[in-house]
């Protein structure tokens, strides 16, 4: 195996970086979600043996989604406490959330809702519920065509609990590793024993998916905070986190081992592929997978050297445009799948598993397309309608400033 060099990490205070290759992992969470959506719909999951078991675990594409969450959203928040400069403002952080998310929500809800038969007979009420995110805590499932928004719904959970997690992580302006790993480990905690006891518990008081809430997978936001803590270190120059980062510098070797863990996770120990509930310790068992498995495909992307081969294949403006247009296909595809069933008039479970996915991913990289440049590129133009406060200037932002990489 040849071994991929990566830039070295720099020593500065950058609390801003950029990293190019993130954008490409985006697409490769959402590749695996269509894929893995197809593939149930073909009836591909029980039809191929232990490969449609693999297809079935393509669902960790969620895990990669929620890894960079954790990473990208956190490291503002840990890089500025190492710098001693004040944290991000919540209003402003909350806006541009809003403003990423909701536009192309909106545009799936009214399509799903107005188009997929089965959805014609929802109600104002449930309009509104659907609308405001609600269907996992109020119902057994969100409405046709709108399934995979559960994992929407986790992420924005997420959002609004990440400024209390680095409050408590970082307290007011000082980075302390042991107190982020406090936090991470609590994290930790809260999932285990959610997937143990806890979504049982909250089944007998709510009409709701428990199983489908943020306490059952903030393991998976905890690696994506590691990750970010662990940069950061490494550019104040810690060895341990350089020495770390240093094993995303072969991405053969992450990508291969992440390769075999989704094998495991593919065998009974993570349970069914159908929708046959796994017991606690499957569950629990595939949620831990995940996480190193989508820790192992992001880490590479993080520390990759855009000179290089992996670099440069991440970095292509034809990956990089996946990863650009990947919300929206993600958030798009179930309608177009839908719309590729009736066209066809193909039945559920009936095959043509190729056809599917071929169709169903030319209509969703048009739909994905057309939703970047009509809703996501014109909401992220309202940021500057919400604007951070002035800092006043000090030695750390004169600092950050002079060092900065780019």
């Amino acid at each position: 195996m040849t071994t991929v060099a990566a830039a070295p990490v720099e020593l500065d205070t950058d609390v801003r970086p950029r990293f190019p290759a993130l954008d490409a992992m985006r697409a490769v969470g959402a590749l695996a979600v269509v894929t893995t959506h197809v593939a149930f719909w073909s009836g591909d999951y029980g039809r191929h043996g232990f490969w449609g078991v693999t297809l079935a675990r393509l669902d960790v594409g969620v895990a990669v989604f929620f890894v960079l969450s954790g990473f990208l959203l956190s490291r503002p928040y840990l890089a500025r406490a190492a710098a001693g400069l004040p944290r991000p403002a919540t209003r402003t952080y909350l806006w541009h959330r809003f403003l990423r998310i909701t536009p192309v929500y909106v545009a799936a809800v009214v399509l799903a809702l107005s188009f997929i038969h089965d959805n014609r007979d929802r109600s104002p009420g449930g309009w509104a519920t659907t609308l405001l995110m609600l269907d996992t805590f109020v119902a057994p499932r969100p409405p046709d065509g709108l399934t995979q928004m559960w994992s929407l719904a986790v992420e924005v959970c997420f959002y609004l609990l990440l400024p209390l997690l680095m409050l408590l992580a970082t307290g007011r302006r000082a980075l302390r590793p042991l107190r982020v790993a406090l936090v991470l480990a609590a994290m930790t905690v809260v999932t285990v024993w959610w997937h143990l006891d806890g979504a049982d518990r909250a089944d007998g008081l709510s009409d709701g998916s428990p199983e489908q809430w943020l306490p059952g997978y903030l393991t998976w936001f905890a690696a994506g905070i590691g990750l970010a803590l662990v940069h950061v270190l490494a550019t104040r120059g810690a060895p341990a986190a350089r020495r770390f980062l240093a094993v995303g510098r072969q991405p053969g070797a992450c990508w291969t081992v992440a390769g075999a863990l989704l094998l495991v996770a593919s065998t009974p120990l993570a349970g069914p592929a159908l929708l046959i509930a796994p017991t606690t310790s499957e569950s629990l068992t595939k949620n831990l997978l995940y996480t190193v498995i989508s820790l192992l495909l992001v880490l590479p992307a993080v520390v990759a050297d855009e000179r290089s081969g992996f670099g440069r294949f991440m970095g292509h403006r034809v990956v990089r445009r996946l990863g650009l247009t990947s919300y929206s296909l993600f958030a798009l595809h179930l309608p177009v799948l839908h719309l590729v069933m009736w066209l066809t008039g193909w039945q559920i479970f009936g095959g043509h598993g190729l056809q599917l996915w071929l169709l169903t991913m030319a209509g969703s990289l048009v739909a994905a397309e057309l939703g970047y440049r009509l809703l996501e590129v014109p909401a992220m133009r309202l940021k500057r309608l919400v604007r951070p406060p002035r800092e006043e200037p000090t030695a750390a932002t004169t600092a950050t400033n002079g060092t900065s990489a780019r």
